[in-house]
């Protein structure tokens, strides 16, 4: 009989780089601490020891008290796969792009996924995938979306110890730009002209690159509400084409819900550009 009384912890891939796990490998001082307060139970990319077996389309038994899942779902098995996760997790958190957005296998949405597989691979008729990349919050309840590609360790450990601890993980749901006042970058778009999405990005990177003069190019996925009307003819007002404004958004948050209005958004800005510029 198992006496260990600490939280299970559960991470989980599915169709992704494997850089978010990653992440929590590197967080390397604080993850010794964490295991002192946390049960391991399964974590295939760090151990293959865990609590039972796992067949290999499901999971294991659980009941886990914190699934981490990493990875968008792409296959028919992935969808039950997900299923059982949820149903053995008492909390399931999402971890990084693939996971909260579909990653950039989604922009498969956008295209013939029969054209991919023929030119990918030799013998495309030995391989079964969906023709869509869907966030796992597509399919399952999920109890809190972890941005980015990869994410942010901080916010990564601020979320496991939120959720052991039984309270709302502190993730802000500010912009990028509200990071670059912080450490005192000048705004590249202000001051050099610069193309930059950090007025529509999710904060959590700590605008690394418009400190080092690039613009965001939305690693972190949209910020709730973005004014993507604004954002697009300011793209427009920075010498983007339709084509480039179209490409920015779809990386690594192709699929994101509320960057679908940007087709349309382009094609308006096109035709009925703005008298006055975007906000700055």
């Amino acid at each position: 009989m198992d006496t260990d009384a600490r939280p299970a912890l559960a991470v989980w891939k599915f169709a992704s780089c494997d850089g978010c796990q990653l992440t929590l490998l590197d967080c390397e001082d604080e993850l010794l601490p964490l295991a002192g307060h946390v049960r391991i139970a399964h974590f295939l990319e760090m151990s293959t020891a865990e609590d039972s077996a796992e067949p290999a389309t499901l999971a294991g038994t659980g009941p886990y008290d914190l699934s981490l899942v990493e990875g968008s779902v792409t296959t028919a098995e992935d969808v039950l796969r997900i299923h059982r996760i949820r149903r053995i997790s008492r909390r399931l958190v999402t971890i990084g792009a693939c996971a909260t957005a579909g990653g950039v296998q989604a922009l498969r949405n956008f295209a013939d996924v029969e054209e991919f597989r023929a030119a990918v691979y030799a013998s495309p008729e030995y391989i079964a995938t969906l023709d869509t990349s869907t966030p796992i919050a597509a399919h399952v309840p999920v109890d809190f979306e972890l941005r980015g590609c990869p994410i942010d360790r901080g916010q990564l450990l601020e979320v496991i110890t939120a959720f052991l601890a039984g309270r709302k993980p502190n993730v802000s749901a500010q912009s990028v730009c509200f990071q670059c006042k912080r450490r005192g970058t000048t705004c590249i778009t202000v001051a050099r002209g610069i193309p930059c999405l950090g007025p529509v990005t999710h904060a959590g990177c700590g605008a690394l690159c418009p400190a080092y003069g690039r613009g965001c190019y939305g690693c972190f996925g949209p910020v709730p509400h973005p004014n993507l009307e604004a954002m697009v003819r300011q793209l427009r007002h920075d010498g983007m084409s339709e084509r480039d404004i179209l490409r920015v958004f779809r990386t690594f948050n192709a699929a994101s819900p509320e960057y679908a209005p940007v087709p349309r958004l382009i094609a308006e800005e096109t035709t009925h550009p703005a008298a006055e510029e975007g906000p700055r």
